[in-house]
């Protein structure tokens, strides 16, 4: 059929329409290379490697791999990397409990004990609502004194359970928050016994399956994974100073963290929160109502850069992940990482940063200067982080170490006589001095900035 020429207002409204589509495409081109930038830098001086994938409103702005996979076999990352996500396994285990608890085979409120047998006496307030909450007050096995001996040595949920099983809950359930490993694990306790299938089953036939998350599933040793990363740890303090990551047996963090899977396949499942194609709308407004400290049913939420911010990070031997989602503007951050020091949480912040038109600092290669190490005997002495965490600050030396309650010592080295920054682990720290020169405080910087005064 014949079409006349488009009128002079037509014409005018077309090149509008035009203009306006070269101008959202121009800005979006100028996010993804900022995103770029960003990322290149942090795996130029080695502190991340992994994939990422950033989009927003249905539309992907980045989804790229950086860095090795297998670097003894020289084999990059990339958006199709299939890597261990350490405790964003945790939604999908929440998510099961819902799917159970929507098919009316449990409620959240039952208590643990109706599906343990030979339940604990002290657990018989504990309900499946606390365990989801870390509010429940059963102790973490990953931080017993034996657990780095334990993590190498095939366990069942059953035999873990036994580690933890009987020992006092640390407060009465509903009154704290702490979070908990072993929580989680005696979930997939409960998701078992309730469906009758293996945990990894459940979440491959209920959740992978349903939403074709088609690279995703429970970690194995003996699997024959195509495209899996291998894990790696910095162990010398120095950026290239990497090796194999510890081994840990998959059978351990089970519904705590054994869930592997790609940037593209946890995409689907963040597009599948969104559009309520799993879960009911009331199974949802659940799994992200907070109970303590930010923290809902595997998700913590809370608000970054003035926006609802839902999000999850993951730690586990070789690898540290996050995912954060910012439901009202549609605009999810996902970051999977094979090197198990990169601050996962920094670096999607960051990206959140770029996306929002906030502050953000470039990685950048942080220069040794030298200052008299007399300096720091001002320093030595223990920092209150909060109630139940110190920074002990010492001397040995002509170093300078720092001490976070339950973890290893670690070398601070000056960038000025105030100013510190730590190889082993992406963090800095600043002394501050009072109007007398006395040294009052520190400030940790690590994922945002944590201010510790000086108690001793």
């Amino acid at each position: 059929m014949y079409r006349g020429q488009p009128t002079l207002s037509t014409r005018v409204l077309t090149g509008a329409v035009f203009c306006l589509f070269l101008v959202v495409s121009c800005a979006a081109q100028d996010v993804t290379s900022r995103l770029d930038a960003y990322l290149t830098a942090a795996a130029q001086q080695r502190l991340f490697s992994g994939s990422v994938l950033v989009a927003q409103k249905g539309t992907l702005l980045l989804s790229k791999g950086y860095g090795s996979a297998n670097i003894e076999l020289d084999i990059a990352n990339s958006p199709q990397t299939r890597f261990r996500l350490g405790s964003i396994t945790k939604q999908f285990t929440a998510a099961a409990i819902l799917l159970l608890q929507e098919q009316g085979k449990l409620s959240v409120q039952d208590p643990v004990c109706k599906f343990v047998t030979d339940c604990p006496s002290t657990w018989q307030a504990l309900t499946v609502h606390h365990l989801l909450s870390h509010t429940g007050g059963v102790p973490n096995f990953t931080s017993f004194p034996d657990y780095l001996k334990t993590m190498t040595l095939p366990s069942s949920a059953e035999v873990t359970l036994g580690r933890f099983k009987d020992k006092p809950l640390s407060f009465v359930p509903g009154e704290k928050f702490s979070y908990s490993n072993s929580g989680y694990v005696l979930l997939g306790l409960i998701i078992e016994k309730v469906s009758g299938q293996g945990y990894g089953d459940f979440v491959r036939t209920r959740i992978f399956e349903r939403l074709k998350m088609k690279s995703s599933g429970y970690d194995r040793y003996d699997l024959i994974l195509k495209n899996r990363a291998a894990g790696y740890s910095n162990q010398g303090g120095q950026p290239g100073d990497w090796i194999n990551a510890p081994y840990l047996d998959m059978t351990i963090p089970h519904a705590a963290g054994a869930l592997y899977s790609t940037v593209e396949d946890l995409y689907l499942w963040d597009q599948a929160l969104t559009a309520e194609n799993l879960l009911s709308a009331k199974s949802l407004a659940v799994m992200f109502t907070t109970v303590l400290n930010d923290y809902a049913y595997g998700w913590g939420v809370n608000s970054q850069f003035k926006r609802k911010h839902i999000s999850h990070g993951g730690g586990i031997n070789g690898f540290a992940t996050y995912i954060s989602r910012y439901p009202d503007d549609r605009v999810t951050v996902i970051l999977l990482s094979n090197l198990q020091q990169a601050n996962a949480g920094r670096l999607a912040r960051d990206l959140g940063a770029i996306m929002f038109g906030e502050p953000y600092e470039i990685p950048r290669a942080r220069v040794v200067v030298k200052v008299d190490p007399r300096i720091f005997d001002a320093y030595v002495g223990k920092y209150e982080l909060t109630s139940t965490a110190t920074a002990t600050v010492s001397k040995d030396g002509d170093r300078l170490l720092v001490q976070l309650t339950g973890q290893p010592a670690f070398e601070m080295f000056p960038e000025s006589e105030t100013k510190f920054f730590l190889r082993a682990v992406e963090a800095q720290v600043t002394f501050v001095r009072s109007g007398d020169g006395k040294v009052t405080q520190l400030i940790l910087h690590q994922g945002g900035d944590r201010f510790a005064k000086k108690i001793e």
